[in-house]
């Protein structure tokens, strides 16, 4: 780990964040969130501005899941009950549950053409289900908003950002499982796209 060096400036997108983040990597950092969905809801951010998963180079990859779960230690030690009972135990990952989300193009919800990932570290009963996702991509899950809200009239950029390409709320009941046929089918149909790819 690098020490967060406060005098030079750190930007998500056109965003001044500096004073948000908690942890620098070599190729990316961790901020606090504007508008957690959940206590301890954090973002892990690429140092280079790309707006897709598929823009970074292996290294930046590589780094950027590294220090999710970095993070994911810290919030868990913070967040988790620890699972023994000894006066020197520390919680981790496996104490609690997270959700890990990326929201790859404004069509996934992302409203900051940064990528960034979502790290929420989950109790039990603090939401039901896929209402997390709901959140996310609700106006409760608007970092784009947030932030366009934050800034002073002046630094405001064209319109403030929404929330795009929300999943269609389906029941469960609705939700049948697929025949091994049709999955067979679909997985020859990908594993032929994936040779071809190289």
């Amino acid at each position: 780990m690098s020490s967060i060096n406060l005098s030079k400036k750190i930007y998500f997108a056109q965003f001044e964040v500096t004073n948000q983040v908690f942890y620098k990597s070599p190729l990316s950092y961790a901020l606090v969130n504007i508008m957690p969905i959940l206590p301890g809801h954090v973002l892990v951010v690429p140092d280079r501005k790309v707006a897709r998963l598929t823009d970074l180079s292996p290294p930046e990859i590589t780094d950027l899941f590294l220090t999710v779960q970095r993070v994911q230690r810290m919030l868990a030690r913070k967040y988790f009950t620890p699972s023994q009972e000894d006066g020197e135990a520390k919680a981790l990952p496996e104490d609690g549950s997270f959700n890990i989300a990326l929201q790859d193009g404004k069509e996934a919800g992302q409203t900051v053409p940064h990528l960034h990932c979502h790290v929420i570290p989950r109790l039990q009963g603090d939401v039901t289900g896929d209402e997390i996702y709901q959140k996310l991509q609700g106006e409760e899950g608007n970092v784009g908003g947030g932030f366009w809200d934050a800034q002073r009239d002046e630094e405001r950029a064209e319109k403030r950002p929404v929330q795009e390409g929300k999943f269609p709320r389906i029941e469960d009941a609705m939700r049948t499982p697929r025949s091994k046929e049709d999955m067979h089918s679909e997985a020859d149909e990908y594993r032929n796209l994936m040779e071809r790819l190289g």
